[in-house]
């Protein structure tokens, strides 16, 4: 299985590569990913109950986990909604499912985008990384015949890393394809 790999790539050379990188005096301060979230917001779901139904199904194939939806906190008439309604999809991925989806998204995914130039390199100030994909069709899991409207969504990555720079250093030894690639 290919997240065995991933991890003994990790503990083997991704984890020594950054101690020796940052200075750490305990491997404890190394970063690692502790999780990935999938998260979708349906704002159209208002009106269509079965579009929650079609993300959890899509969200759930593509990760391997099943997917859970996300509720309203509050009225918001403008939006025509209303507390406790079904607006999003969500998923945690820990552990074994992490770098399954991991491997998946830079190996298969990633590459399948059209234009595909590398992604944003924007972190949000404590290692953390948020990415954006405007259609859920990259993903093979998805049969694109049976697709009745495009959907994005965004994959946070969440890291121990203290600074953006561990945790832009720790994403790009894993592979993500990073656009303006600094400090290479």
């Amino acid at each position: 299985m290919n997240t065995a790999q991933l991890k003994k790539t990790y503990k083997e050379e991704i984890a020594p590569a950054l101690k020796k990188q940052f200075n750490y005096s305990s491997s404890m301060q190394i970063p690692v990913l502790k999780k990935i979230v999938v998260n979708q917001g349906l704002g159209s779901a208002t009106q269509d109950k079965k579009i929650i139904d079609v993300a959890v199904n899509e969200i759930t194939a593509i990760t391997g986990q099943k997917a859970v939806a996300t509720y309203s906190k509050k009225d918001i008439a403008n939006f025509k909604l209303r507390k406790k309604m079904p607006i999003g999809v969500m998923v945690t991925l820990r552990r074994e499912r992490m770098y399954e989806f991991l491997e998946k998204l830079i190996r298969v995914a990633l590459p399948r985008i059209r234009d595909f130039k590398g992604i944003e390199s924007k972190f949000d100030g404590r290692g953390n990384y948020t990415l954006g994909i405007q259609e859920q069709i990259i993903f093979p899991e998805i049969n694109i015949d049976a697709v009745d409207r495009l959907q994005g969504m965004n994959i946070t990555f969440v890291t121990s890393a203290q600074t953006d720079e561990e945790g832009y250093a720790l994403l790009k030894a894993f592979g993500l394809p990073f656009k303006n690639a600094k400090n290479d």
